[in-house]
């Protein structure tokens, strides 16, 4: 289910095993937010399939993978949607899977919002840990981070750089300032490799300021809930309860983050500084770290990929100097993706006339090489039909920045709809790891006889 375009590619057997559940766990209770009840049933999945949400109270099902480009924007929180479908409060269940190094699992849900518990990850790590844990035959997925990323928001920060380990490691610094006599300054460290996730993280429960959980309550929100089932923190400290650790709060703060960065697909390597990140920034980091990894991606291609050279791609295209624009095409997915590249030189004839002082590749011409890409990878599903694919229309044209001399552009496109008389592909340029054009581009199927 989950994408393994971005995952990094280092040699398959030093990586350690995928997991799954042994068998189902089950949890119930009511939502932290919403308070409506709900049940949950985690069962085993197989391998590459990565966690999955399925609401099964609605009709029919909606099936929601647990990745980054499935959460919406919400406040305190991380929800994950697709479509009108929703489920909130996801990242105490992810932060269980990533603690535990689960791969694999498929969550059937019958609600809108995960049960709370006591606010921990511990009301999912146990059950899980109660069915049991099976190693799988195949390799995690790994992303590695490769270089620095920062994300800001206010006095909030998170970054991570890489780490030779090939470890996890993160310090997390929390500090309200102004509220810094509720809630001290403090400062946790984990690391996969030497931490203890149950142990150190799991029981550590969200908490609010008393303010912040009144206007929770004025909002008609958590209205099921008193201090003594979830931390609330007055001038006093907590009321009505206790903490389980002396910097529980910073220790959820982990939780959060790590059920938050599992949204990515897989165990992250790097090293991480936090300095009062929420679920904002988390995201964020998520899609710092897929857009690198992808970067990367595309550089492997380039540099080993060769599924068509200029020869084989003259046999199929009509087209001839200084008209044919893609010089090579280094991956081809069945009929679903292709990636290709265009080495823009001075020697191209259109700079004689397009900003000859100032040479830059004409738009539309940037539309024509992703076009052709499209054409050939459309011709994968066409071999044999006697038909060939012809631009028909061009829609969300975007042009993102030039293309000049000396660039090389690594051209992608991707299958959206197929049909028996048109196909529609979303198609994107790149220069140097930054997005320079993208365009959905429609096909029409012809009689190769009528060309």
């Amino acid at each position: 289910m989950l994408q393994t375009l971005t995952e990094s590619k280092p040699d398959v057997a030093s990586l350690p095993r995928q997991h799954t559940l042994a068998g189902p766990a089950s949890l119930e209770g009511r939502g932290l937010l919403l308070g409506e009840p709900v049940g949950v049933v985690i069962k085993p999945a197989p391998v590459n399939h990565g966690i999955e949400f399925v609401r099964v109270d609605l009709n029919p099902p909606v099936h929601i993978p647990a990745i980054a480009a499935n959460v919406a924007e919400r406040a305190r929180r991380t929800t994950l949607r697709i479509g009108a479908a929703t489920i909130e409060t996801v990242e105490h269940c992810m932060s269980a899977f990533a603690g535990l190094r689960i791969d694999n699992a498929i969550v059937e849900i019958n609600g809108p919002e995960l049960p709370c518990g006591d606010g921990s990850a511990a009301p999912f790590v146990d059950p899980i840990l109660q069915a049991g844990l099976v190693e799988q035959d195949a390799p995690r997925r790994i992303f590695r981070v490769t270089d620095p990323i920062i994300v800001e928001e206010g006095d909030a920060m998170l970054a991570a750089f890489p780490c030779q380990d090939d470890e996890f490691k993160l310090v997390f610094d929390l500090d309200y300032g102004a509220h810094s006599n509720r809630i001290k300054r403090q400062t946790q460290a984990f690391e996969f490799n030497n931490g203890n996730y149950v142990h150190d993280l799991a029981r550590a429960r969200t908490y609010s300021l008393r303010e912040e959980a009144q206007a929770l309550w004025d909002r008609g929100m958590c209205r099921h809930l008193t201090p003594r089932d979830v931390l609330v923190i007055g001038d006093e400290g907590p009321i009505d309860n206790a903490y389980r650790f002396e910097n529980e709060p910073v220790r959820h703060k982990i939780v959060d983050l790590l059920g938050d960065l599992y949204l990515i697909g897989g165990e992250v390597y790097g090293r991480f500084m936090a300095h009062k990140s929420g679920h904002s920034l988390n995201r964020r980091m998520c899609l710092k770290i897929l857009e690198q990894a992808q970067t990367q991606r595309r550089r492997d291609l380039v540099n080993r990929g060769r599924e068509l050279d200029i020869r084989s791609i003259l046999r199929i295209m009509p087209h001839r100097y200084p008209m044919l624009l893609v010089d090579r095409v280094v991956e081809i997915d069945g009929d679903r993706k292709a990636t290709g590249i265009k080495n823009v030189t001075i020697n191209e004839p259109f700079f004689e006339g397009h900003y000859p002082g100032t040479p830059i590749m004409p738009g539309v011409l940037l539309v024509e090489a992703m076009a052709q890409l499209g054409g050939l990878l459309m011709s994968r599903k066409l071999e044999h039909t006697g038909k060939i694919a012809v631009l028909l229309s061009l829609d969300k044209v975007k042009l993102r920045r030039p293309v000049t001399p000396g660039d090389q552009v690594i051209l992608e496109a991707e299958a959206v709809q197929a049909k028996t008389k048109t196909g529609t592909l979303k198609c994107r340029a790149f220069v140097g790891g930054k997005l320079a054009a993208e365009a959905q581009i429609r096909f029409m199927m012809v009689d190769a006889e009528l060309e």
